[in-house]
């Protein structure tokens, strides 16, 4: 039976051989209508350009899904229940129950689109192919590569090393590999990487689409992971005992060489990265305004592509790399995390652990045992956090273009306030709790919500909105950041200082001061932890830096809010903020209901699942499982 391969995208095809086989005795015998015979996608330049096309599917949609990496860090909760996001979270996943696997880092998955770059590499670097333009064989060849380098690292990043195949499997062939060291992993990938950085330079491609400056910024990320605690075995051994005791460190990590050279190449593949590419609006030499900074960042988010007022359309120059959408039926983001009073899901909503890290506007920690930050806590804060959270009292979109006219004030309302009602002092419950009057299952736990992808044209409605907001799977700042820290962990102080300070100052965030290498790093992971918010950074930083016992082994921390009347004040419905009538109190709270948190070293990596051990007896599991 002849291999066959299918693809959407030319059915068309296949209805003219339909028609063909019409005509013959054997017409019965025809190759089903929604596939193609796999010799002949070799023959056709056009046919070769959509198996390519195809294997970007593997990337699924970003970092869009309905649950959201930034739940099984500390940046989010995910509100609905038995999705295994909590049984990650506990610690508690095992090789018999993974808990929550995304698409786009699903172990049989990656390796389904590493077949399919196996079959492209194979096919247009020999010669059982037909294609006579070497510019195009040269763009599929370093598609083909990067995208094999981006599966690799994503499944790198989660498991530690894995089995390495570079050859595409027939049925008869031995599927037993052992998993080579996390070196040789690395290795492969940087080839890949420069691989498609040689074949796609001065090519260009349409957006979404591997490009040269997007095989750099992925190497730039795997040499920056490569140099870190976690994979420095002599370190990670030092700071985990689970690590300590695995017989096989060379899974996770490098056993021995020079550190300082693997942070001496991450700095120069960041740096190439700068020097080649634009980002956006990070040539400022003092701090942009409050609001300016607001609007930077948040057109950052949009892409660029949003027409609400302020919105900068040159932001896109900030995306190496994006998935772009085009209808309602790819993802609609602000249907699975809008406020629930909007009529939308409240998906992952931000933690108070997250919202308490951004600073003040003058660059001090924001603290609740500040008196005066304490009861205005939402007041002269880093414009990020206006780009990017949702709290009581925020405004946002007119609520009667989806819930009636039952907020002409157009507020977040996630507390309990008093109201006027017939002589009589009620309790309200806010409109986007899950007390709401409009909706009461899909409510925010925390008090909070995001916005940072959400586009805020208020003529778009987030239940309906098209998701054409890009999800920034590499961009410039990524780069940028990198290179900043390959800089402080080589001592370099006065360059990390000038970079750090240009992301702040687009930020309209003040300076920091250059002090001790230890001060400058603890300065530097808070600003990447700000900056990069719901880019699924943090949680392989956390764990990267060996951070996470620290940091996503902490309880999740949620925000009360009640609004009493002042001596001699009243409202009567429809309720709005008002400082003027209320005294609001805010009262962060540590909740374990709907998760209990709590770190186990054995979650550095993620476990083989039992039937993929079964499947292959030489791979040997991650230590703790």
């Amino acid at each position: 039976m002849k291999q066959m391969i299918k693809y959407k995208y030319i059915y068309f095809l296949f209805i003219l051989l339909l028609l063909a086989a019409g005509c013959k005795k054997d017409f019965l015998a025809v190759d089903p209508p929604d596939q193609i015979q796999a010799e002949l996608v070799w023959k056709d330049p056009a046919l070769a350009q959509a198996f390519v096309t195809d294997i970007y599917n593997g990337l699924s949609v970003g970092g869009f899904a309905e649950q959201m990496l930034s739940s099984v860090s500390d940046e989010s909760l995910f509100t609905h229940p038995n999705r295994g996001i909590d049984l990650v979270n506990a610690s508690t996943i095992n090789p018999t129950t993974l808990g929550w696997v995304d698409d786009s880092w699903s172990y049989n998955l990656m390796y389904n689109r590493i077949r399919a770059c196996n079959i492209t590499i194979e096919k247009l670097s020999g010669t059982d192919n037909s294609i006579t333009d070497q510019q195009l064989k040269d763009q599929l060849l370093g598609e083909a590569h990067f995208l094999r380098a981006y599966f690799y690292q994503q499944l790198v990043r989660y498991q530690g090393s894995v089995p390495l195949v570079t050859k595409s499997y027939a049925l008869d062939d031995d599927f037993t590999i052992k998993r080579s060291t996390y070196e040789e992993c690395i290795n492969l990938i940087i080839k890949d990487c420069e691989d498609a950085i040689m074949m796609l330079r001065g090519k260009t491609l349409p957006s979404g689409r591997g490009s040269s400056l997007a095989a750099m910024a992925l190497k730039s990320r795997v040499l920056l992971y490569a140099a870190s605690d976690l994979h420095d075995i002599p370190t990670a051994k030092s700071k985990s005992p689970v690590i300590s005791g695995y017989s096989n460190p060379e899974y996770l990590g490098y056993v021995s060489g020079d550190r300082n050279l693997r942070w001496k190449a991450a700095l120069d593949a960041a740096k190439a990265v700068v020097d080649a590419g634009t980002g956006y609006r990070l040539n400022l030499s003092t701090k942009a305004s409050a609001e300016e900074g607001r609007l930077n960042y948040k057109s950052v988010a949009m892409g660029g592509g949003s027409k609400a007022p302020g919105i900068d359309a040159a932001a896109a120059s900030e995306l190496i790399l994006a998935r772009y959408f085009i209808d309602l039926s790819d993802m609609r983001y602000g249907r699975a995390n809008g406020p629930n009073g909007y009529h939308n899901w409240a998906g992952n909503t931000p933690i108070g652990l997250l919202v308490d890290d951004y600073e003040m506007a003058d660059g001090t920690a924001f603290s609740w045992t500040n008196p005066a930050q304490k009861s205005a806590p939402y007041l002269n804060r880093d414009p990020r956090l206006y780009a990017t959270i949702l709290y009581d009292g925020a405004g946002w979109k007119p609520r009667d273009k989806v819930s009636g006219n039952v907020d002409p004030a157009n507020q977040i309302q996630t507390g309990e306030y008093d109201l006027l009602e017939g002589g009589s002092v009620i309790t309200l419950k806010g409109l986007d709790t899950r007390g709401s009057s409009i909706e009461n299952w899909n409510g925010s736990w925390t008090g909070y919500y995001t916005q940072k992808f959400i586009d805020p044209d208020p003529n778009i409605v987030d239940a309906n909105q098209p998701q054409f907001v890009p999800w920034p799977f590499f961009r410039y700042t990524e780069a940028v950041l990198n290179y900043i820290e390959a800089s402080i962990e080589l001592n370099q102080l006065p360059e990390a200082v000038l970079w750090l300070n240009r992301i702040r100052f687009r930020a309209g965030m003040p300076a920091v001061t250059a002090g001790s290498q230890s001060a400058l790093r603890d300065i530097y992971r808070h600003e990447r932890r700000i900056e990069m918010a719901y880019e699924e950074q943090r949680y392989h930083d956390t764990r990267r830096w060996m951070i996470a016992p620290e940091t996503l082994g902490r309880k999740t921390t949620y925000i009360k809010i009640t609004g009493k009347f002042k001596t001699g004040k009243t409202m009567s419905a429809p309720y709005h903020y008002d400082p003027s009538v209320y005294d609001y109190t805010y009262t962060p709270t540590t909740e374990t209901a709907q998760e209990d948190r709590r770190w186990d070293d054995k979650i550095y990596f993620r476990p083989f699942s039992r039937d993929e051990i079964n499947r292959n007896k030489d791979l040997k599991q991650n230590p703790g499982y």
